[in-house]
C-alpha cells in the first residue's frame, strides 16, 4: 500500500501541470507515492504534456468538464493508501511540505484534514477562509472593498489575526480544496465531496463532514504557493457557478 496518492483535477491546464509534477517529485521523493491526473476535458495539450513527461502518472479521462469535486472522486475505489492529497493544478512546492503533513498526521491521529499556509507567488499570505461559511462571511469577500465593516467579517472568516500570529498548528472548520491532505479511510467513508457542488464550497462541505471523525488542522509552518485566478471575481460564469455553490451549501447545512 502506498503511504500516499495524490489526485489533480486539470482542465486547459497545460501552462501549469508540469511544473506541479515536476514539484512534486522534486520534494517528496522519499514517500512512496502515486499521483492520479483526472483531466476535465481539456481542449489543449495538457494531456500530451503529462503522458510525455510523467508516464509514471495516472491519467482519468472525462469528456467534459464534470466539475471539481466530481472530477475528484473518479479516484474512489483507485487510492490505496493511508493518506490522499488534493491539490489544484496552479499549485508550486518549494519545499518538503507533502512529506511534512504526512508526519504530522502518522504523529496526530485525531487529526483527519491538515492544510500548509497558502501564499500568493510574491511571497505575501494568501488569507482563505477557515471557518464555516455563513451568507454574511460569503458576501463579504465581494463587498470588503467597499466598506471596512465586510472588511472586519472577512479577516473574522479567514481567521487573519490568528494566522498571522500562530506559530502552532491550530483548528479550523474550513480546508482549502486547492491544498487539503486528508486520511484515505475517512475520505472513502464520506464518500468523497458532494457531487451537486459543481465548483466551489465543496471543499467547505466536506471539511464540515469530515469533523465528525476528528480535527482539522491549519500548519503554519508548511507553505505552497497558489497561482489564485480568482475566476469567480473576473468572470460572470464563475461568480454565478459561485452564487449556485452558495446557496446549496446554505441550504444543506441550514437544519444543522
Amino acid at each position: 500500500m502506498k503511504n500516499l496518492t495524490i489526485s489533480i483535477v486539470t482542465h486547459n491546464s497545460e501552462n501549469e501541470i508540469l511544473k506541479l509534477l515536476e514539484s512534486i517529485y522534486k520534494f517528496s521523493s522519499d514517500l512512496n507515492f502515486k499521483i492520479f491526473v483526472i483531466d476535465n476535458a481539456s481542449k489543449d495539450g495538457t494531456l500530451k504534456l503529462i503522458k510525455a513527461n510523467y508516464p509514471e502518472v495516472a491519467t482519468i479521462e472525462s469528456r467534459k468538464n464534470i466539475g471539481f469535486g466530481k472530477a475528484h472522486n473518479l479516484v474512489l475505489g483507485k487510492i490505496f493508501s493511508d493518506f490522499h492529497l488534493i491539490i489544484n493544478p496552479d499549485i508550486v512546492i518549494k519545499s518538503d511540505v507533502i512529506k511534512n503533513i504526512v508526519s504530522y498526521l502518522i504523529k496526530n491521529p485525531d487529526v483527519v484534514i491538515a492544510t500548509p499556509k497558502i501564499l500568493n507567488p510574491d511571497g505575501s499570505l494568501q488569507s482563505l477562509p477557515k471557518r464555516n461559511p455563513k451568507l454574511m462571511y460569503m458576501l463579504s469577500g465581494k463587498l470588503e472593498k467597499f466598506s471596512k465593516y465586510f472588511s472586519k467579517v472577512r479577516r473574522e472568516y479567514t481567521m487573519f489575526e490568528k494566522e498571522n500570529c500562530s506559530k502552532v498548528p491550530f483548528n479550523i472548520d474550513f480546508c482549502t480544496g486547492c491544498f487539503m491532505m486528508i486520511r484515505t479511510k475517512i475520505f472513502e467513508k464520506l464518500n468523497g465531496f458532494d457531487n451537486r457542488f459543481f465548483m466551489y464550497l465543496e471543499d467547505a462541505d466536506l471539511s464540515r463532514r469530515a469533523k465528525k471523525y476528528g480535527k482539522i488542522m491549519y500548519l503554519p509552518k508548511e507553505s505552497a504557493v497558489h497561482l489564485w485566478h480568482r475566476d469567480s471575481s473576473k468572470k460572470i460564469k464563475f461568480f454565478l457557478i459561485h452564487l449556485v455553490s452558495m446557496f446549496k451549501y446554505l441550504i444543506k447545512w441550514k437544519k444543522r
